[in-house]
């Protein structure tokens, strides 16, 4: 499945793309310190199928979690591997109790029906996100937006999975350009369908505001500034840069750099611009995002892919 598949599958509103448990220790074992004594949420799983509960469920007493809870929209598949629906949304509450090996959700009764259709939205779902203090989970490609938002609205840390796109969404980059989210340590490129099928995926992020030590690693630069290299845009005040790695080193100016650069990004070492405060004239649109997008910039005449305006911090 390429990334034109899930932007298909999101425009369609099919989310149920599952996140493999190798990714998820993969990512989740760079942020061991931050779970100690914590309430960890996962409310968009279902705990009869979720990978995000076998993981903090088979880590629970390592990490010293205080509390698992897990909530699940009624339309989720309670077996990966069947055909059969269900039509009642569940959640679980788990305090590190014995359920077998592999873990049984439905050993001692601990799967509990919502009295609502589980909505991450819903009041009874708030009540759970309320009570804890760190959000991790795989939400719905076609509502990453309103997830978000609600995750900053109550104030929640958070690790989650979102499309690559995601970085281009207006109050996902704003956060981004404000340090108040960054990318995490790991692309995904593998997810499982509710039949249980595994497809390819150009490339999907973890989004996180937990700090995390990849972030304050320093961009290694070694190229030199040269007009010749480093066209200006003809519509921004600013330099063209093709790739992260050529950055120069010697450059204090705007620079407009890929989308990909923020797998790079240092809060410490370079400041995230916003876009519309660098146009010349009136010669590319205002966008509320604060990007240039794909067909906005131009060098010479020529268009660019989507760009990020940075500059170094002094």
């Amino acid at each position: 499945m390429t990334n034109n598949s899930l932007t298909k599958a999101k425009k369609a509103k099919v989310d149920e793309f599952y996140t493999q448990l190798k990714d998820i220790e993969a990512e989740l074992k760079h942020y061991r310190e931050h779970f100690a004594g914590k309430t960890v949420l996962c409310n968009c799983d279902d705990p009869r199928m979720s990978n995000f509960f076998y993981y903090f469920v088979l880590h629970f007493h390592r990490l010293g979690l205080k509390k698992l809870i897990t909530t699940c929209y009624k339309n989720q598949n309670p077996n990966l591997f069947s055909q059969n629906t269900s039509g009642q949304a569940v959640y679980l509450v788990y305090e590190g109790e014995d359920i077998g090996s592999p873990p049984n959700p439905n050993i001692a009764g601990l799967v509990h029906p919502l009295q609502g259709d589980g909505d991450f939205s819903s009041p009874e779902c708030i009540a759970f996100l309320q009570e804890a203090d760190i959000v991790v989970t795989n939400p719905p490609f076609s509502l990453f937006r309103e997830y978000v938002a609600l995750l900053i609205e109550y104030g929640k840390h958070f690790v989650i999975v979102g499309n690559t796109n995601a970085v281009t969404y207006k109050n996902c980059f704003e956060l981004i350009r404000e340090n108040k989210m960054w990318l995490g340590y790991n692309c995904l490129r593998w997810f499982y369908t509710p039949e249980g099928t595994l497809y390819e995926a150009a490339r999907s992020y973890w989004y996180t505001n937990l700090d995390i030590q990849k972030r304050h690693e320093k961009l290694t630069l070694y190229k030199k500034y040269s007009p010749e290299e480093y066209p200006r845009y003809d519509n921004y005040d600013a330099i063209n840069v093709d790739k992260t790695a050529d950055i120069p080193c010697d450059y204090d100016g705007v620079m407009g750099v890929p989308i990909t650069y923020l797998d790079k990004h240092n809060p410490d070492q370079f400041e995230i611009l916003d876009a519309n405060d660098f146009i010349i004239g009136n010669r590319a649109p205002q966008k509320p995002h604060g990007l240039i997008k794909d067909k906005d910039g131009s060098v010479e005449g020529r268009i660019v892919y989507a760009r990020i305006l940075i500059r170094k911090r002094k």
